[in-house]
């Protein structure tokens, strides 16, 4: 059974930064994709950022050119280096792996206040 386990979350200002992540384990291989994927109040959860085993990235529109998504495969952790924050960018953040079934963490808070 694949486990994610999340950490970095926080209260952060408008403007800040701060820097997601999220360690996989109980898998024999790399996760196929790993993500990002953010819940606000009141709203449905949404995809922020996903990266493959090969490197390829996709990201929502609205965090392009602020956040980054990367992974060490070595480690089985996704990291989402989040910069220039706004409140817009507060939520639950859960982390998502997929090979062949979705795994999701627990989730970690974000908050930016403005």
């Amino acid at each position: 059974q694949v486990q994610l386990v999340e950490s970095g979350g926080g209260l952060v200002q408008a403007g800040g930064s701060l820097r997601l992540s999220c360690a996989a384990s109980g898998s024999r291989f790399s996760l196929n994709r790993m993500g990002w994927y953010r819940q606000a109040p009141g709203k449905q959860r949404e995809l922020v950022a996903t990266v493959t085993s090969g490197g390829s990235t996709n990201y929502a529109d609205s965090v392009k050119g602020r956040f980054t998504i990367s992974r060490d495969n070595a480690k089985n952790t996704v990291y989402l280096q989040m910069n220039s924050l706004k409140p817009e960018d507060t939520g639950v953040y859960y982390c998502n792996g997929y090979n062949g079934r979705n795994y999701w963490g627990q989730g970690t808070q974000v908050t930016v206040s403005s």
